[in-house]
């Protein structure tokens, strides 16, 4: 998924526990939540949110279960943590991606190569949480089902801006629909995470960027 990691969200409240002393008796281990989301985001991402077992999770974070449970009440919790800091965090990395972009057009270009590049190699194979969560949970659970779906409307919203700034500039043909353009680019943009997974090269997802920009013509 555009996480639009492309307006901004933050990442979600939880409390960094750092520091290198030992646990006393009785004391839970500490570690850095950050961390250890972003662990749990590459299992899930990978295996998905059913594929993904409690002890794959453990040996991922390096926590174990109790530890775990403590944390974040049960797997579907350190899920929705997971997610929300996946979204902050590439929403963060797209907008530094777009940093300098100076028309609609490029700002389109400059999305299209960020998810182009997450679509090859390891981070390709590893997947989109945002896909993820769509396949395996978004049909049963209302509160993934509204994450995901608010992660997709901000990403469709985020494209029909700059393809009307890229209109008033410009840059993208007048007589396009901005919100269904930017529609047909978010399934551009969705599907490279998909075929990503199945383990492209950056010669095979590379040019896909300016071949959708013909959408734009």
């Amino acid at each position: 998924m555009i996480i639009s990691y492309h307006a901004a969200m933050t990442a979600p409240s939880h409390p960094r526990l750092t520091g290198p002393r030992r646990p006393g008796p009785g004391r839970p281990r500490e570690f850095d939540t950050d961390l250890a989301l972003d662990r749990a985001i590459a299992v899930f991402s990978e295996r998905g949110y059913q594929g993904a077992a409690i002890s794959d999770l453990t040996q991922a974070l390096g926590l174990t279960a109790g530890s775990l449970y403590k944390a974040f009440t049960d797997k579907r919790g350190l899920f929705l943590a997971a997610f929300d800091r996946y979204v902050a965090v590439r929403t963060e990395r797209l907008r530094a991606a777009l940093e300098g972009a100076p028309t609609g057009r490029a700002k389109i270009k400059a999305v299209l190569d960020f998810y182009a590049d997450s679509s090859h190699g390891a981070d390709g194979r590893r997947g989109c949480l945002v896909v993820a969560g769509a396949v395996d949970l978004a049909t049963a659970d209302p509160e993934v089902a509204a994450r995901v779906t608010g992660a997709l409307h901000l990403n469709e919203d985020r494209l029909a801006g700059f393809v009307a700034e890229g209109q008033a500039d410009g840059t993208v043909a007048p007589h396009l629909d901005p919100m269904a353009t930017a529609r047909l680019l978010l399934c551009v943009l969705q599907g490279m995470r998909v075929v990503g997974k199945t383990g492209r090269d950056r010669v095979e997802m590379a040019p896909l960027a300016d071949n959708a920009l013909k959408l734009l013509d």
